[in-house]
């Protein structure tokens, strides 16, 4: 397992969020950005909480924000390398954003982002 102390981990996660293109980011409205250590039963590195662009009828104001939570410990044990780490926050964040926007995952398969 890689060993990345929970401060430098966040960084990394902010830093992915900063090199993201302009127009993935563009829309993403009311949504937090969460680092947790580990997914409470499933074999996750990333969640989604939220409800999808798609799927929404009268969202407004006062609404809980949705939350995008990258989970540390599974990636740090799915990477050996710093680089591979850098790589997979960034696909982990391109995965859930992408489920804010309402893509599944079936057509994040055939993209290549699953």
């Amino acid at each position: 397992m890689l060993n990345v102390d929970r401060d430098e981990f966040e960084r990394l996660v902010v830093q992915g969020l900063d090199a993201l293109p302009d127009q993935m980011v563009e829309g993403v409205d009311n949504v937090i950005f969460v680092v947790e250590d580990r997914p409470e039963s499933d074999d996750i590195v990333g969640l989604y909480d939220g409800i999808a662009l798609t799927d929404r009828g009268d969202y407004g104001y006062g609404e809980l924000p949705d939350r995008i939570v990258i989970y540390r410990e599974p990636l740090l044990e799915h990477c050996q390398t710093r680089d591979e780490l850098v790589q997979e926050i960034h696909v982990t964040l391109v995965h859930e954003i992408a489920h804010y926007f309402g893509i599944d995952d079936e057509r994040l398969h055939e993209l290549g982002w699953a």
